[in-house]
């Protein structure tokens, strides 16, 4: 017997969504796709580490990357807004698997600095922005909120087991064959996938701007620059609990439980994502946005209190719950604010914000560990959970125009 909530199958969102002509391939290819943002930074740190016996240098080099994927996202987004996804699919990858090669050349022929840094810069700016690409199509694909909803919800879902499964391939990739590994592998999957993506032209987004240049709408930064310091907020939140956690298991004696502890986290996230997705929207996603981050914002602060391992993974598999609905909530007010032609570029600015925000929680979060100890460093990511909840109170609710502007996009085309 199929479970139902109010005479209505809970599942029914999630096939009506990924029935539509297309949604599952291109869902599907873009996990393949964008393995590489959770395997390449570390895969750097591996292999420089491994060739130089430097931490701090290998971090240097993967901070490179880190910094000039963010600084690049918005250029792609605008790429593919203005000239259609299949030319940056086309060129992205393509130049992402040079710079990867490039990079591995670098520091196994013991080039000097800043030969290797350059390169992995040129990586990071050419890691393809996947994510930001599928949840435009499912936009253009979809015309009613609540299955845009499920999509939105469809695809964290995807990005946990992204973040779960990539650290754990390059890792094995490259401790157990070799450093090089790793890299290879997030290169073929980034090259395969965004080819793969790019021969799916019957789900692309038309482009915004022919050949003779139109005229875009403004982008609207009252409304996306609060929203992409909450993905400062949150992705500061993602990097100080990283590192943290990491300490905190060394702490407690049992450094092998840090990866535990982090997929507890990211499972629990991935749970909510599904029950989001199949239940559908409650309310507006402003409402849901302020409701969910401050939710996780209070679950997360028993972590500066817990006095072992066991219950550090029972309050974050509790603050994980929170984790979906928020970016869920996050990504579908970037989608219902930022004109329909600037989509992809809008969500990339998003992506950008949670980048620089994922370095600047990781840096804090080490330099309170060090003068101080684990249990207090929690603070960090528990004050950039707190921002990002401070912040979604600031962003304008939707007026009345863009509020009918977003009705009528199912129609456009």
């Amino acid at each position: 017997m199929a479970l139902t909530v109010r005479g209505k199958p809970v599942f029914a969102n999630y096939r009506q969504a990924l029935s539509a002509p297309g949604a599952l391939l291109f869902s599907l290819t873009g996990l393949v796709a964008r393995l590489p943002i959770s395997m390449v930074s570390l895969g750097i740190v591996l292999l420089v580490s491994a060739r130089t016996g430097s931490y701090g240098y290998a971090g240097g080099v993967s901070a490179a990357c880190v910094v000039a994927t963010a600084v690049a996202s918005p250029g792609q987004g605008r790429l593919a807004d203005a000239r259609g996804q299949q030319l940056m699919l086309m060129v992205v990858p393509t130049t992402f698997v040079t710079g990867t090669a490039l990079l591995v050349w670098s520091v196994e022929s013991g080039w000097p600095t800043p030969v290797p840094h350059v390169f992995a810069a040129l990586t990071g700016a050419s890691l393809p922005q996947i994510g930001s690409l599928v949840r435009a199509r499912w936009t253009y694909l979809l015309d009613e909120r609540r299955l845009i909803n499920t999509a939105f919800a469809f695809e964290a879902v995807v990005d946990e087991m992204i973040f779960i499964s990539g650290p754990v391939l390059v890792t094995f990739l490259a401790t157990l064959i070799d450093p090089v590994a790793g890299l290879a592998c997030a290169g073929v999957a980034a090259f395969c996938g965004g080819l793969a993506l790019a021969t799916q032209t019957r789900t692309q987004p038309p482009a915004s701007r022919g050949a003779h240049g139109t005229s875009r709408q403004p982008i609207g930064w009252a409304r996306l620059t609060p929203l992409c310091v909450a993905a400062a907020g949150s992705g500061a939140m993602f990097g100080a609990a990283e590192v943290v956690v990491v300490a905190f298991a060394t702490e407690h004696g049992d450094r092998s439980a840090s990866g535990v502890l982090l997929a507890i986290w990211a499972f629990a996230s991935l749970i909510s994502g599904i029950i989001v997705g199949a239940l559908g929207p409650g309310g507006g996603p402003l409402r849901r946005f302020r409701v969910a981050s401050l939710c996780l914002t209070t679950a997360m602060i028993p972590l500066v209190f817990v006095p072992s391992v066991l219950l550090a993974g029972v309050t974050l598999f509790v603050a994980g719950f929170a984790i979906s609905p928020t970016m869920v909530s996050q990504m579908a007010l970037v989608e219902e604010l930022v004109p329909r032609e600037r989509l992809t570029e809008g969500m990339s600015w998003f992506t950008m914000g949670m980048a620089a925000g994922v370095g600047l929680g990781g840096a804090l979060s080490g330099q309170v560990i060090d003068e101080y100890d684990a249990s207090l460093a929690f603070l960090v990511p528990i004050a950039a959970a707190g921002v990002a909840a401070a912040v979604a109170w600031t962003v304008p609710r939707p007026d009345e125009q863009t509020t009918q502007a977003a009705a009528r996009r199912a129609h456009l085309d």
